[in-house]
């Protein structure tokens, strides 16, 4: 009821606080009464102070006061009427006052309600696009606790480790992505940490996986946290090792045709020579049957050329590590060829003697070759066995692709039915004895089984010293 006198514009409210004012005055001279009506004064100054600035509103206090007193039933005198007076103008003055600061701070108060409101809604765009952002990332991105709990993960992070969605809150991220563990358990009162590195993942399924991490921890609160980005770095560890299959390929290719040139041009010439030979009289002492022997001892001479590695290239190779890049390059090529696979890899196992690439490239070899074999079967199985027997490491390739049909012919270069040079065994044996390892094959029922024997470091280091110390 009340609240329509303080709406409308300055001038408006300041008409209605003076009708007002003269209205309390005409009452407070017309009633003869003893009734004091000077506290009504009060509302127009509650008015004039909610618009008005101070020198209005001491004015208009000064005018209450006048006419609170003129038309006031006590008489005035010095000794009564200045006290009154002072204390109906402090009443009417303070109350103007009052309400004037009451209201700038309400209009401070909704201007920075505003404010308030602006960077709320500023706030939650900024989020809306973060949000948007963090869950179409093609990068997983996710947050954890000091401890290695997650907190918040996006759809990129459930999709690359196999997990439902949103079922990784809460679960400990050392477990898909071991290398983070470090981190998690790193001590707080150290200084904060920011890096990127290349790791090995394992999914929900136990599948294993190349992961570039790009990773910081940061403090809250409630204490450090870890953010990281994850990118599967699988694809292009495939890429790598494809691509050193092809050029291992390639090169063999060159070097069978440049040997095939130079045997044609030995074979041509020993027919020339046989030619001559035939029409020759005698062959003693006969310069063509010389010339065909020297030719001889030439073939013999390339057919003797052995494919060797340098010793100097062997080191010291981590089984585990290499097996589980081996899982992860040929993993999507098995899956699309229906061929199931089965690891079983003794743990412990110690490091082998060899070069990384070479191992990599005659495992290659061997999966390749059992991966043709397997197309011709409906059920389609490659085992890998890898365990220490005595004083050698010993990783089978088994399938139930039907066996070899000739045995004897594996590893000899130039198979006449083999694809492509025929040469990938014979080089793939020559790659292992060059540092003291072995290929060899076993017949079994229905499928083929290649043993690749390699050595410990320890005992292959020992074999090196005492090569080189009885030189």
């Amino acid at each position: 009821m009340y609240a329509i006198l303080f709406k409308g514009s300055k001038r408006v409210v300041l008409l209605r606080a003076g009708i007002i004012i003269a209205v309390i005055a005409f009452v407070d001279w017309r009633v003869v009464d003893p009734i004091p009506l000077g506290f009504l004064y009060l509302l127009p100054m509650i008015m004039v102070g909610g618009v008005a600035e101070r020198g209005p509103i001491i004015g208009t206090a000064l005018l209450c006061t006048y006419f609170s007193e003129i038309f006031s039933n006590p008489q005035w005198s010095p000794r009564t009427g200045i006290s009154r007076d002072l204390l109906y103008f402090a009443a009417f003055a303070g109350t103007g006052l009052f309400i004037r600061q009451i209201n700038i701070s309400r209009l401070a108060a909704a201007e920075n309600l505003k404010d308030i409101e602006r960077e709320r809604d500023a706030r939650r765009d900024a989020e809306e696009q973060l949000k948007v952002l963090f869950e179409s990332s093609p990068v997983a991105v996710f947050t954890a606790e000091a401890n290695g709990t997650v907190l918040m993960a996006n759809e990129a992070a459930h999709r690359m480790l196999g997990v439902e969605a949103g079922a990784l809150a809460g679960k400990p991220i050392n477990r898909y992505l071991p290398a983070l563990s470090n981190i998690t358990n790193h001590d707080q009162s150290l200084q904060l940490l920011r890096a990127v590195m290349q790791a090995r993942g394992h999914r929900e399924d136990g599948e294993a996986f190349l992961a570039d991490i790009c990773f910081s921890t940061y403090q809250t609160n409630a204490g450090t946290r870890l953010a990281a980005m994850v990118l599967d770095a699988s694809e292009d560890l495939r890429a790598h090792e494809v691509a050193g299959m092809q050029q291992l390929l390639e090169g063999s290719r060159i070097a069978v045709s440049a040997l095939s040139h130079e045997i044609r041009n030995i074979c041509g010439t020993i027919a020339v020579v046989h030619q001559n030979l035939k029409n020759a009289a005698s062959l003693s002492g006969n310069k063509d049957f010389e010339a065909l022997g020297s030719l001889v001892i030439a073939l013999e001479r390339i057919a003797s050329v052995n494919l060797r590695q340098s010793a100097s290239q062997a080191t010291e190779v981590d089984l585990h590590v290499l097996l589980d890049e081996l899982k992860i390059v040929v993993g999507p090529s098995l899956s699309e060829d229906e061929i199931r696979t089965e690891w079983n890899i003794e743990p412990g196992l110690p490091p082998v003697w060899g070069d990384r690439s070479s191992l990599m490239q005659v495992f290659l070899n061997l999966i390749s070759n059992s991966g043709r074999a397997l197309l011709r079967k409906d059920h389609r199985t490659l085992t890998f066995h890898a365990r220490q027997v005595g004083s050698q490491v010993r990783v089978e390739v088994v399938d139930n692709g039907g066996g070899v049909a000739q045995p004897e012919h594996l590893f000899r270069p130039f198979q006449a039915d083999a694809e492509s040079t025929g040469l990938g065994l014979y080089m793939s044996r020559a790659f292992l004895r060059s540092f003291h390892g072995d290929l060899r094959y076993v017949p079994i029922d229905d499928g083929a089984c290649f043993v690749v024997e390699l050595l410990p470091s320890s005992e292959a280091v020992q074999e090196v010293q005492y090569a080189r110390s009885s030189i």
